[in-house]
C-alpha cells in the first residue's frame, strides 16, 4: 500500500466520511453520533482526514463546548488499522482545537469497541463507573418557526399516563395507533401499515380531545389543532386556508393534527345550489389522501354527531379506524374520582358510593361535580374560620387529625345531585347504535 497523510477536511471529502460512517454502522460498533451531527461538525467545527492518494481512509471530528472538547467521530478503514493513523489524527485534532483553551478532550466510544489503542497512546484515560444517558429532542430547531406559525406545540410527556380510567379505549388507541407509529420498522416486518387518519366519535365530554392530545404526548410528536372557525376569517376563504394549513403541516417531521367537531366542515352534502360549505368538504376530501402519503403524521378527527358526516368522508381508504369513545364504566369512574378527591380525605370519602351515583356521567361531568364539591367545602371552611386549623367539630373546636380539611362524602353527593349530565339517555342509546353501524376498530 502507498503512504498516507493528514490534512484538514474539505467538502469534497463528504463521500469519504459517509462511507466510513456507514461502514462503522454496519459493523457491531454503532456510531455514537448521528451522521447529520458528524457532517455539521465537519463543516463548522474541526475535522481531520487521513488520505491515501485521493481516498479518505480515516477521519476524526471534534467539537468544543466551553472548556471541554468532544470527539464526535473517529474511524479508520479496516485495512489501514495498526499504522499509527489514529494516534496521529487525535494529536492533530488536539493541536487544532488548542486555541479554544480546552482543559480536557473527551470521547464516547461504543462499549463493544475493543480497538482503542489510539486513545490510550494519546493519553486518554478510561473512566470507570460512568453511564451515558441520551434523550432525543422531539422537535428540531428548524421546525419551531413552522410549529409556532401553526399554533402547535409539544405537549408534556405525562399526558398519556394522566388519562384516568378508560382502560379499554386506551388499549385500543395504543395497539391500533401508538405502537405502529412508534415502531414503524417492527410494524413493517409484520405487514402492519401504520395508520394515517382516524375518527374518534362519541357523546360530548367523553374525552376525545384529551385522547388526541394524549396520543401526541405518548408519541412525543407535535400537536397541531386546526380550528375551522378561525380559518373562516381568512381572505382566501375557508377552503383555501385549510389547504394552506395542511401545506405548512407538511414541513413538520412528525405531527398529530386534530380537528374537533369535524362535522362543521364535513357534513352531508345536499341541496341545490350547493352551499359554500360543500366546497370546504370537497377540499378536505382532497387533502386527506395527500396527507396519508406523508409518513410521521396522524390526522385525528373528532365528532359528537357522526351521523351528520358526509358518507364519502368515512369511506375506507380515508380513515383507518373509526373508534368510539363512550361514557366511563365503573373502573374508569373510580380512577377519575381518585384523581380529583384530595389525598388527605381519600380514606374518609366513600368512593364506591360516588362511583355508583355517577353512572351515566361523562369524565367532564365528574370533574365538574368534584370541583364543585371542593369549592363549596372551601367556602364553608372560610365562613367557619377553619382555614389552616382543621375542620370545626360539633363542639365548636377543631380536630384536624380526626377530620382532615377537605370535602366530605356528603359534599360530593350534594354536588353530584346538582350536576346536570351532558349525555341524555337518548344520546347514549343513539351512540350504541352508531357503534354497531359505523365503528371500525
Amino acid at each position: 500500500m502507498s503512504g498516507w497523510r493528514l490534512r484538514e477536511f474539505h467538502n469534497d471529502d463528504l463521500d469519504g466520511i459517509l462511507h466510513l460512517w456507514e461502514t462503522q454502522r454496519r459493523s457491531a460498533h454503532e456510531p455514537v453520533y448521528d451522521l447529520s451531527e458528524v457532517i455539521a461538525s465537519c463543516q463548522k467545527d474541526h475535522a481531520i482526514v487521513a488520505v491515501a492518494g485521493d481516498e479518505v481512509i480515516g477521519a476524526t471530528v471534534g467539537r468544543a463546548a466551553h472548556d471541554q472538547g468532544w470527539v464526535v467521530f473517529f474511524a479508520i478503514a479496516e485495512e489501514w488499522r495498526g499504522r499509527g493513523i489514529g494516534s496521529a489524527m487525535l494529536a492533530d485534532l488536539e493541536k487544532r482545537m488548542a486555541p479554544h483553551g480546552l482543559t480536557k478532550l473527551s470521547a464516547l466510544i461504543p462499549e463493544n469497541e475493543s480497538r482503542v489503542d489510539a486513545f490510550a497512546n494519546q493519553g486518554f484515560e478510561l473512566k470507570h463507573q460512568l453511564r451515558y444517558f441520551e434523550r432525543r429532542i422531539p422537535v428540531q430547531r428548524q421546525e419551531l418557526s413552522s410549529l409556532a406559525e401553526l399554533g402547535g406545540r409539544l405537549l408534556p410527556r405525562t399526558l398519556w399516563e394522566g388519562v384516568a380510567g378508560m382502560r379499554r379505549e386506551k388499549e385500543i388507541l395504543e395497539q391500533r395507533l401508538v405502537l405502529p407509529l412508534a415502531e414503524p420498522d417492527l410494524a413493517e416486518q409484520y405487514g402492519v401499515v401504520p395508520p394515517r387518519a382516524v375518527v374518534l366519535f362519541g357523546p360530548p365530554g367523553t374525552g376525545k380531545t384529551t385522547f388526541a392530545k394524549a396520543i401526541a404526548s405518548r408519541l412525543e410528536w407535535s400537536f397541531v389543532e386546526v380550528f375551522p372557525s378561525r380559518l373562516a376569517a381568512d381572505p382566501r376563504g375557508l377552503a383555501g386556508a385549510l389547504r394552506e394549513t395542511f401545506t405548512k403541516i407538511a414541513e413538520l417531521e412528525h405531527a398529530v393534527v386534530f380537528i374537533d367537531e369535524v362535522e362543521e366542515i364535513a357534513a352531508q352534502r345536499s341541496g341545490e345550489p350547493p352551499s359554500p360549505l360543500q366546497g370546504v368538504t370537497n377540499e378536505l376530501l382532497k387533502i386527506i389522501p395527500a396527507f396519508r402519503e406523508q409518513p410521521g403524521r396522524l390526522l385525528v378527527c373528532a365528532t359528537n354527531f357522526i351521523r351528520a358526516l358526509d358518507t364519502a368522508f368515512l369511506r375506507h381508504g380515508r380513515f383507518d379506524y373509526v373508534i368510539p369513545i363512550g361514557l366511563p364504566d365503573e373502573a374508569a369512574r373510580l380512577a377519575i374520582w381518585q384523581r380529583y378527591v384530595p389525598e388527605q380525605v381519600a380514606e374518609a370519602v366513600d368512593l364506591a358510593v360516588l362511583v355508583e351515583r355517577t353512572a351515566g356521567f361523562s369524565p367532564a361531568d365528574i370533574e365538574f361535580a368534584a370541583r364543585s364539591a371542593s369549592q363549596r367545602a372551601f367556602e364553608a371552611a372560610v365562613r367557619r374560620g377553619a382555614i389552616d386549623t382543621g375542620v370545626t367539630g360539633h363542639d365548636g373546636g377543631t380536630d384536624a387529625a380526626a377530620h382532615p380539611a377537605g370535602p366530605s362524602t356528603a359534599d360530593y353527593l350534594e354536588a353530584i345531585a346538582g350536576t346536570r349530565t351532558t349525555v341524555s339517555a337518548e344520546t347514549a342509546d343513539a351512540f350504541l347504535e352508531d357503534i354497531e353501524r359505523l365503528a371500525r376498530v
